[in-house]
């Protein structure tokens, strides 16, 4: 290169860095490609389920784009598919294998037995004495409770409503942290209040005994609460939001809806104008932290709880609804907060 040509080079590249910094521009952040391959396997339905599963795909692709990492993923069908689909995650010899549910328990810790060596993790279940297979749970009654309290302040006729799934601990957490919000309500107002669906000293209520997406029972089971007076419903059992929805609407009631498990307003926004709030899990950003944790931070694999304290779980913002909730409700929601993280309030009772 003679000097005319390097005096030319030098000065296009000037004028390029110039023109950079005037336009604000940085250069795009560029990820290193880790050796390191995480992947999960569904439960039943599909991985856009606006719920656990894609909560948890979610973290997968923010580790992939934020991190680096390979994924690799088995969607089931059916509880049939969930054993050969980890055993397919154990042949693409992954790093770590999420299994996604309450459900895949029993084949997890199976898989985990027969495989010693490789990491395991399941999403709202627990091991059964299996070292190499970790879990993610929630404190889900911490959320729930402010949920209830929120519910209560709200509702116009003084009785909210939830109901399950199935009666099983993971939907129970939601309904009893609800049952005693309410009740906190009840005793902080002296505004006698009503929850339809759930008595949490009982530990008695309204499930659907499955988690079909917006079923004749659970639509059945919303319009009954209404026809008891509920004007605001909590159902734990992924999507129902459709089955409720149209109870009200056909109740012709001013009713609302709390969502659960991931920002419904925003997954769903067909029924943001009818939904409250939400009760998240965020499964995404636990994911997403346990693979950072092995993958880039070389530490161990450990339990994870997600709780008010560590953002694991929370309300969703307000959205359409911020205006119709007080000021005085929401100044009382932040420290029931704060008491809940601190231990000065108990969530369950």
């Amino acid at each position: 290169m003679n000097k005319i040509s390097r005096n030319t080079f030098k000065g296009l590249a000037l004028a390029a860095v110039a023109t950079l910094a005037l336009s604000g521009c940085t250069p795009a952040k560029v990820v290193p490609s880790l050796d390191y391959t995480a992947c999960a396997v569904s439960d039943e339905g599909s991985w856009n389920d606006k719920s656990f599963n894609e909560s948890v795909m979610d973290g997968l692709k923010k580790s992939k784009t934020e991190l680096g990492v390979k994924i690799a993923d088995a969607e089931s069908n059916s509880s049939e598919d969930f054993a050969p689909n980890l055993q397919a995650m154990v042949d693409a010899k992954c790093d770590v294998i999420f299994a996604v549910g309450f459900n895949l328990v029993g084949p997890v810790n199976e898989s985990a037995k027969a495989n010693p060596d490789m990491n395991f993790v399941t999403i709202d279940g627990w091991s059964e004495g299996n070292a190499n297979l970790k879990s993610v749970g929630y404190a889900m009654s911490e959320s729930s409770y402010l949920a209830g309290y929120l519910a209560a302040a709200y509702s116009k006729t003084h009785v909210v409503g939830t109901y399950g799934g199935m009666k099983i601990p993971a939907v129970t957490a939601f309904m009893d942290g609800f049952y005693y919000g309410a009740k906190a309500f009840e005793a902080a107002s002296g505004t006698a209040t009503t929850v339809v669906g759930w008595d949490a000293v009982k530990q008695e209520g309204d499930f659907m005994g499955d988690f079909t997406p917006n079923s004749g029972v659970s639509k059945t089971i919303a319009a009954n609460q209404v026809q008891a007076g509920a004007d605001v419903i909590m159902p734990v059992a992924g999507d129902q939001f459709g089955a409720v929805s149209e109870a009200i609407k056909e109740a012709g009631v001013d009713g609302v809806m709390i969502g659960v498990d991931k920002d419904i307003a925003k997954t769903s926004p067909q029924y943001a104008d009818m939904v409250l709030t939400s009760v998240e899990k965020r499964m995404t950003n636990a994911v997403y932290d346990i693979i950072n944790a092995a993958a880039v931070e070389k530490t161990a694999y450990a339990d994870y709880l997600g709780n008010l304290k560590n953002g694991g779980t929370a309300l969703s913002a307000f959205g359409s609804f911020d205006m119709k909730v007080s000021d005085e409700t929401k100044a009382a929601l932040k420290k029931l907060e704060a008491g809940i993280i601190d231990g000065s309030i108990n969530p369950l009772q």
